[in-house]
């Protein structure tokens, strides 16, 4: 009787261990093919161009909204921004090290002489992080530490640091949500009070369409304070050429701090031009 209980159990533990080895050996299968994809991937990311695009680069013109235009609230506004990746994916946690630089320009095309009215410099280096998630690339965080000003002497002169931290989440190929948060440095003599008109932190989204056409961005910075109190950034753009990454772009600038100078003034400015941006998404 003894015999057939034990030689029940031994049956009973054959047919269990029958059962779960296919089952453990395809949880390492699984495991072993996400990591073969997310090296994939890794190694795609290591191949693209050192050199890259980072913010969008644009050229656009255009006059106040509500207001008759004139050579004094009508301007030309542009941006440069491209990125420096200095590593692979050989740093901890298969980080990237990049050199960041953004310019903008405010120009007052519209006067004599066609004076630069104030020209921003924001050079930056940090840390991006990739996410990859059930086979796919679902976002990027960065650690990165700015500085911005306007590279003017007296009581003209802007200037502040800041170290941020920047999220982006790739929803689908066609959506992406980003964030970012900056704990601020205000050295500025005479912009001390910064904060309240650039504020701490910003959240957005990118759009594009499903024939890869149209881009649609928004972009809303909370300035300092319990109200609900946002400078807004809006972008639509539409491709020239399917093969191309240039766009005609409508830009649409809502509230405090577009540029350094006058960053404690209102403004609304509605402007139209060129935009160059990455095949993928921007950084903001």
């Amino acid at each position: 009787m003894k015999m057939n209980i034990w030689r029940s159990i031994a049956c009973i533990m054959a047919m269990l261990a029958g059962m779960l080895i296919p089952v453990a050996g395809q949880i390492v299968s699984e495991e072993r093919s996400e990591k073969q994809v997310a090296d994939s991937i890794r190694a795609e990311l290591d191949s693209r161009p050192y050199f890259s695009l980072y913010k969008d680069t644009y050229f656009v013109g255009g006059t106040v909204l509500g207001g008759k235009p004139d050579g004094y609230n009508s301007d030309v506004k542009f941006q440069i921004s491209f990125q420096q990746r200095l590593t692979k994916s050989t740093l901890p946690w298969n980080t990237y090290l990049y050199l960041f630089y953004t310019q903008k320009a405010i120009w007052h095309v519209f006067r004599n002489s066609l004076p630069f009215y104030d020209l921003n410099f924001n050079p930056g280096i940090g840390l991006s992080k990739y996410v990859i998630m059930k086979n796919r690339l679902v976002g990027k965080f960065t650690l990165m530490a700015e500085h911005e000003s306007n590279g003017r002497d007296g009581t003209a002169s802007r200037s502040w640091n800041k170290v941020s931290i920047a999220g982006e989440a790739y929803i689908s190929p066609y959506l992406m949500a980003h964030a970012k948060y900056w704990i601020p440095i205000v050295d500025g003599k005479y912009n001390r009070d910064i904060l309240r008109y650039m504020g701490l932190y910003q959240a957005g989204f990118q759009a594009k369409s499903l024939d890869d056409k149209w881009v649609l961005d928004m972009t809303l910075v909370k300035r300092k304070g319990w109200d609900l109190n946002f400078n807004t950034i809006v972008q639509l753009g539409y491709r020239i050429n399917h093969n191309s990454n240039q766009f005609i772009m409508l830009q649409y600038y809502n509230g405090f701090g577009e540029h350094m100078l006058d960053y404690n003034q209102y403004h609304s400015r509605i402007r139209i031009g060129l935009l160059i941006r990455p095949r993928f998404f921007s950084d903001f």
